[in-house]
C-alpha cells in the first residue's frame, strides 16, 4: 500500500488537518487557563460569533462565561443580553464581579426579532459583549449576525440548543456544555481555527457547587444538589 508523498519542506500556502493555526487574533481571556490553552488566540473570539451548544440549562453553563463579562463590565460599554431564558440575579451577577449598572437586558420573542435585538446591539458600536439565547436559528439569520459581528471588535456568544450541533454554522468556535461529575461542566470542542480537539474539558466553574457535591455522588445526587444550592450560585432567577 502506497502512502501519500510529504511535503518537505512544507509549501507556506498548504494549511493540513494536524496544523496548530499560529496567526489567530487574541482572544479575551476566558478566566480558566485550560479553556484557555485549547482555544486558538488563548480566549474567546472577537469579532466572530461563539456558539454554547447546552444540553438543558442550570449545570453553570452561564458561569463559563462570568470572568469575561466581569472584565468586560469594566469598559466603557453596555453588556447586552438578548432573550435570556430567566430574570437575571443581579447579586450574584455583582458577587461575580459584574458591574450590573452596565447590564442592558433585551426581551425579544421571535427568531427574528431576536436576531433584529442582536444585530442592532452589534451595529451600534456601544456594546463590550453580546449575548443571546437563540433556538430555531436558521443559516441565514445566522449569517448575517456573522456580517454584523465581523465589523465589530466585540465577542458574540449565542446560547442554542445542543441539538443544533447537526447543522452547519459560520462560528468560529462551537462548544458542547454539559453537566460533568461533582458539579464541573464538561466542554467538549466540536470546532475551532486550526486542528480538531482531542478530549472534554472538565472546569470548575462554581466552586461552591464542587464542593457541595461529594466524590462518588451521581449525576442524580449532582442535580438535587444543583437544585438546592446557595442564592449565591443562582445566576438567573
Amino acid at each position: 500500500m502506497q502512502t501519500a508523498p510529504k511535503l518537505w519542506p512544507p509549501h507556506p500556502d498548504v494549511w493540513r488537518a494536524g496544523d496548530t493555526v499560529t496567526d489567530v487574533p487574541a482572544g479575551l481571556p476566558t478566566g480558566f487557563a485550560e479553556l484557555d490553552r485549547a482555544l486558538p488566540g488563548g480566549g474567546w473570539p472577537v469579532s466572530d460569533i461563539t456558539e454554547l451548544l447546552c444540553e438543558g440549562r442550570g449545570y453553570g453553563e452561564l458561569s463559563l462565561l462570568l470572568p469575561m463579562l466581569s472584565a468586560c463590565s469594566r469598559n466603557d460599554g453596555w453588556i447586552v443580553w438578548v432573550a435570556p431564558p430567566a430574570v437575571p440575579h443581579l447579586p450574584a451577577l455583582s458577587a461575580a464581579g459584574i458591574v450590573t449598572s452596565r447590564l442592558l437586558i433585551i426581551q425579544a420573542g421571535s427568531v427574528g426579532e431576536r436576531t433584529w435585538a442582536l444585530r442592532q446591539a452589534l451595529e451600534s458600536e456601544a456594546c463590550t459583549a453580546v449575548v443571546g439565547w437563540l433556538e430555531g436559528m436558521d443559516m441565514a439569520s445566522l449569517r448575517r449576525l456573522h456580517l454584523a459581528v465581523r465589523n465589530t471588535s466585540v465577542p458574540l456568544m449565542l446560547f442554542r440548543p445542543a441539538s443544533a450541533a447537526q447543522a452547519a454554522s459560520p462560528a468560529v468556535l462551537r462548544l458542547r456544555l454539559g453537566a460533568g461529575e461533582q458539579g464541573s461542566l464538561q466542554i467538549d470542542i466540536l470546532k475551532r481555527r486550526g486542528r480538531p480537539s482531542d478530549g472534554s474539558i472538565n472546569l470548575v466553574t462554581r466552586p461552591g457547587l464542587a464542593a457541595a457535591v461529594a466524590p462518588g455522588q451521581s449525576k442524580s445526587s449532582s442535580k438535587i444538589a444543583r437544585q438546592r444550592g446557595s442564592t449565591a450560585l443562582r445566576l438567573i432567577a
